[in-house]
């Protein structure tokens, strides 16, 4: 695609944002990956290159040394500016409050590394490290991070049911769309009449019903919507 054709999908993705009353975010892996972390269904992602037989880096890293990118902070800003209805990830990297999302705009529907989840009420709470009865209730807490086979989340789930399906607009960022029942969101807001605009490097099963497709990077896409926004929001004639 042009230059061209870059500029015009993103003014029409600032237009969308500033018609926008009810903007919902959606993050996957690939929004983590300009903090150095991998993402998963991505051209270098880890199941991509294990898919073509390629090496896979399956080091040890230290996720809480990653600091969150430009991608993270243009989605602060839209919440900071009134915009920012609702955020689902599917992410554990904390990196969504790092940057300053408030934590009752955030559902984590894969959990978090740096809570703990009490698997009787639900309650969670910052990881100290250390074995702990849930003040709440008194039963175990546990890492909030959901393993394979988990069910998710049950107050973040039904947030994330409900915010898909009473929005207007919703961004996926960063995500393949495949990882049921996070990925459902989407198809969620879609039935609802939602506008979907995808940025993601790479196909999703949702590309053929979204209203704007990047497949560029996210740090050159949100950040520079961001500002156009922001310019078309202080503009005389809006």
């Amino acid at each position: 695609m042009t230059d061209s054709d870059f500029e015009t999908r993103l003014k029409r993705l600032a237009g969308l944002i500033l018609r926008s009353r009810k903007l919902v975010g959606f993050t996957g892996a690939g929004i983590s990956t300009e903090s150095g972390l991998p993402d998963f269904r991505g051209p270098e992602g880890l199941w991509t290159r294990r898919d073509k037989g390629q090496p896979v880096d399956t080091s040890t890293r230290d996720w809480s040394k990653s600091e969150p990118n430009s991608g993270h902070r243009a989605i602060t800003e839209l919440q900071n500016l009134g915009k920012l209805k609702f955020l689902i990830s599917q992410n554990i990297d904390n990196l969504h409050l790092k940057s300053g999302i408030r934590p009752e705009l955030l559902a984590e529907l894969h959990g978090n590394l740096t809570k703990l989840r009490c698997h009787k009420c639900q309650f969670v709470m910052d990881n100290f490290g250390d074995r702990m009865k849930c003040p709440q209730c008194g039963g175990n807490m546990k890492s909030s991070v959901v393993d394979f086979g988990d069910s998710l989340p049950e107050k973040d789930l039904a947030l994330a049911v409900r915010h898909s399906q009473d929005c207007d607009l919703f961004i996926v960022v960063g995500s393949s769309l495949v990882v049921t029942p996070a990925a459902d969101m989407p198809r969620l807001a879609l039935e609802r009449g939602a506008i979907l605009v995808i940025i993601n490097q790479g196909e999703t099963p949702l590309d053929d019903y979204a209203e704007l497709l990047f497949a560029e990077k996210i740090g050159n896409v949100l950040p520079p919507a961001v500002d156009l926004f922001k310019s078309l929001m202080n503009s005389p004639e809006s």
